[in-house]
C-alpha cells in the first residue's frame, strides 16, 4: 500500500501530517509526501519519500521571518503581524483582503503537477492540507479520492450558514461593534465569491467538463479529518460533514539531555509558545513572562521570530529559547500559553493541560471561545490583556495556595487525554481511510447549548 500525503511547505502543516503518515510507514507500508524544498530536513527526520511539489509563494521550515519571504509574500506578513496589533476585525479584515488578491497560487499550473504526481506514485490512499487548496480542486475536479486533514479549528471547513474567514462565535473578552461584523461578513461573503469563480475557472481550464461548485471554501473530500477533540465538537453543536476527529497529532521528539533533565525536577511549570507566526508578537510575549516572574513559576519559553532577550530578566530555573520540544514539554507541564494555533491547542489538550489562550487571527479566535466554554482553558484579548489580567488567569489555572477558586473542568481534560491516548490520531487517520472502521457517518447535530458567543 502506498500513502500519498500533500502538504503546503510550512512545518506547522508538514509536522501533524507526517505524524498521521507514521501509521503507515511504521506498517510497513510506502509513504511519499509532495511538499516544496524549505521542508525536506522534515521529511528526512521522520523516514519519509518526499516529491517536489510547490504550491504557495511562501515556505516556512519552523520559524517564519517576513524578511526570508519573497518580497511579496514578505510585505503580505508584514501587513498581516500589523493587523495583529491593531485588533480581532483589523487583522480578519486585512486577511480577508489579502486573499482577493491571493487565493490560488498558479492553480491549474499546481493542479497539474499534483495529477502528474499520481499518476507517477499510484496511490493507495490520499492525505491533504485542507489549505492546500490548489491540490485539493486538481483532484476533486480529477475525481481522485482523498482525506481532507482540517489543521485548524473545524470552522476553516464552512457549514451552512457560515462563511470562510468569518469566526461563527468569538471569546467574551472581545466584543465586536455590529457595524464591524457587518462590514466583515460582507468582506468575507465577497471575498468567498471570489475564490469560487476562481476555483471554477481553473477546474474548467483541467477538465472542460468540471461542475462548478457552491462555496469552494466549504468543499471537501470524502473523508473529513479533523485535528481537534471530539469533545469540544460536540459543545459546539455544528452540522458537520462525514468525518473522524483525530484529537491530536503528538509526534516523537528528539529531546536533549539537559532539557530532559530541567523537565524532571520536581517543580511545576508553564509552557509558553506562540507558534511559527504569531512569536513575531515580542510584546504579548513580554507581558506574559512578566506575569509569570510575579508569579515566581518555573517557564519554559519558545521564543521563535521574538530574540530570547525581549522577554526580560530570565529567572534561575527558566527554560528560554528560540525552539523547544513542544510535545515533550506539554506532557509535564502545569498550564500552556499559546496563540489558539491548531497544533498548540491539540497538543495541550492531548496532555490535559488546560489553556490560557490568546487569540491573533483567523479560526484561533473560535477555537478560543470554544475553549472558554468548555472550561479548559481561559481566553484573553493578547492586545489588552494586562500583566495583571494575564497574573490572575495564570493563578487560577495553577490552583494552589492563594490562587481563587478555578472553573477548569479537570475531568474533561483528564477524558480528552486518556481518549487519545486509547486512540491516537494517526490510528484514527489509518482506520478512517485504510478501512478498518469507518468514519462518523452520522453529523454532530446541535446540541441543547446554543453555539457560544
Amino acid at each position: 500500500m502506498t500513502l500519498l500525503v500533500i502538504s503546503p511547505d510550512y512545518a506547522s502543516h508538514l509536522l501533524p501530517l507526517a505524524t498521521l503518515a507514521t501509521r503507515w510507514r511504521d506498517a510497513g507500508e510506502r509513504v511519499v509526501v509532495a511538499t516544496g524544498p524549505s521542508t525536506t530536513g522534515i521529511v528526512a527526520d521522520f523516514g519519509l519519500q518526499r516529491i517536489d511539489l510547490t504550491l504557495g509563494r511562501g515556505s516556512n521550515p519552523g520559524v517564519i521571518r517576513a524578511e526570508e519571504q519573497p518580497r511579496d509574500e514578505g510585505a503580505s506578513l508584514r501587513g498581516f503581524f500589523d493587523a495583529t496589533r491593531r485588533g480581532m476585525t483589523q487583522t480578519l479584515r486585512y486577511q480577508a483582503q489579502e486573499r482577493l488578491t491571493d487565493l490560488m497560487w498558479d492553480p491549474v499550473g499546481r493542479g497539474r503537477r499534483v495529477l502528474e504526481i499520481v499518476d507517477q506514485v499510484r496511490p493507495d490512499a490520499i492525505i491533504v492540507d485542507h489549505l492546500a487548496f490548489s491540490a485539493r480542486m486538481a483532484l476533486q475536479t480529477a475525481g481522485v479520492p482523498y482525506g481532507d486533514v482540517v489543521l485548524g479549528h473545524p470552522s476553516a471547513l464552512p457549514v451552512a450558514g457560515e462563511v470562510y474567514g468569518y469566526p461563527p462565535f468569538w471569546p467574551r473578552a472581545f466584543a465586536p461593534s455590529a457595524t464591524d461584523l457587518a462590514e466583515l461578513r460582507e468582506l468575507c461573503d465577497r471575498v468567498a465569491a471570489g475564490f469560487t469563480g476562481e476555483w471554477n475557472r481553473a477546474a474548467r481550464e483541467l477538465a472542460g467538463a468540471a461542475v462548478d461548485v457552491d462555496d469552494a471554501f466549504a468543499t471537501h473530500g470524502g473523508t473529513v479529518l479533523y485535528n481537534y477533540p471530539a469533545e469540544l465538537a460536540a459543545i459546539e453543536g455544528r452540522m458537520l460533514p462525514l468525518h473522524a476527529f483525530l484529537g491530536s497529532t503528538r509526534r516523537e521528539e528528539d529531546v536533549a539531555l539537559d532539557i530532559l533533565d530541567w523537565i524532571d525536577r520536581d517543580e511545576p511549570y508553564v509552557y509558553v509558545s506562540f507558534g511559527s507566526f504569531l512569536s513575531v508578537r515580542d510584546d504579548v510575549l513580554a507581558r506574559v513572562a512578566e506575569a509569570l516572574r510575579r508569579l515566581g513559576v518555573r517557564a519554559a519559553i519558545a521564543t521563535g521570530a521574538t530574540a530570547p532577550e525581549a522577554v526580560g530578566d530570565v529567572p534561575d530555573g527558566w527554560l528560554v529559547r528560540p525552539h523547544l520540544p513542544q510535545v515533550r514539554l506539554l506532557k509535564g507541564a502545569a498550564v500552556a500559553v499559546n496563540h489558539g494555533g491548531n497544533n498548540s491547542v491539540t497538543e495541550a489538550l492531548g496532555s490535559g493541560v488546560p489553556i490560557l489562550v490568546l487569540p491573533f487571527s483567523t479560526d484561533q479566535f473560535a477555537g478560543a471561545a470554544t475553549i472558554e466554554r468548555a472550561r479548559v482553558g481561559v481566553a484573553l484579548d493578547p492586545n489588552a490583556a494586562s500583566v495583571e489580567e494575564l497574573a490572575d488567569a495564570l493563578r487560577a489555572l495553577l490552583g494552589g495556595d492563594g490562587a481563587e477558586e478555578s472553573d477548569v473542568d479537570r475531568g474533561l481534560l483528564r477524558r480528552i487525554a486518556d481518549g487519545q491516548t486509547a486512540r491516537p490520531g494517526p490510528e484514527v487517520a489509518y482506520e478512517a481511510l485504510v478501512g478498518t472502521r469507518s468514519p462518523t457517518s452520522e453529523r454532530i447535530a446541535p446540541g441543547s447549548p446554543a453555539a457560544p458567543r
